[in-house]
């Protein structure tokens, strides 16, 4: 890579490095000032947000893989998907594509490394690896703490299964890298058209030259 591609794509790279800092701050921020659990909660905005410590063993939404090696394996293939997504940083900036893209994917990126930094060290660093973990090395539990509970109800009876039961919207709990992920990829799906359409027309010109050859 070049001066000139460096001094063009390094923008990008600082937008993520921008959302990891925020993430990460905020993280040990909750670590070292909050008490898990409901507890140690934090109003912000009356009752629907609030600051909820909480250590997620797994993926979004608490998901956790049950075989002994699970937790590694997904680090892993956080720290591969990592990569990927800063080669395809690199990929797009040479296909010329749109910056709005190339910023959705910067924010993307930020994201990706904020959980990794977790997943990999802080099972050891901050000693909060789940108890049955072979190593705290890559067996770090994400923190998260962003809590908006907007709304809570309980369903009308007359709703099969679920009649009478009690719901919470929105109930689950995540971080800044989380958003970070969900705000880049929720612009790319609404503005996918805009997007794309320098790549695609790109293409389709490629092809006419070498079907004209």
């Amino acid at each position: 890579m070049n001066q000139s591609t460096f001094k063009s794509i390094y923008k990008y790279f600082l937008l993520a490095l921008a959302v990891i800092l925020i993430d990460q701050t905020s993280k040990l921020l909750v670590y070292y000032n909050m008490e898990m659990g409901t507890s140690g909660e934090i109003n912000v905005l009356g009752d629907w947000f609030r600051l909820h410590y909480l250590l997620n063993p797994g993926m979004a939404f608490g998901i956790k893989w049950k075989h002994e090696f699970g937790k590694l394996l997904l680090t892993l293939f956080r720290l591969g998907a990592m990569l990927g997504i800063g080669y395809y940083i690199f990929y797009l900036y040479r296909h010329k594509a749109h910056n709005g893209l190339m910023w959705c994917m910067g924010l993307i990126l930020g994201g990706a490394v904020g959980n990794v930094i977790d997943s990999t060290f802080y099972g050891a660093l901050l000693d909060n690896a789940p108890y049955d973990a072979p190593t705290p090395w890559f067996h770090g539990q994400v923190i998260d703490m962003l809590f908006f509970p907007l709304f809570d109800g309980y369903y009308p009876e007359w709703i099969p299964g679920i009649g009478g039961d009690y719901f919470l919207f929105f109930s689950p709990v995540f971080n800044i890298a989380d958003s970070s992920i969900f705000i880049g990829v929720v612009i790319i799906l609404i503005f996918q058209k805009r997007f794309f359409k320098k790549e695609q027309q790109k293409s389709i010109n490629q092809t006419q030259r070498e079907v004209t050859l």
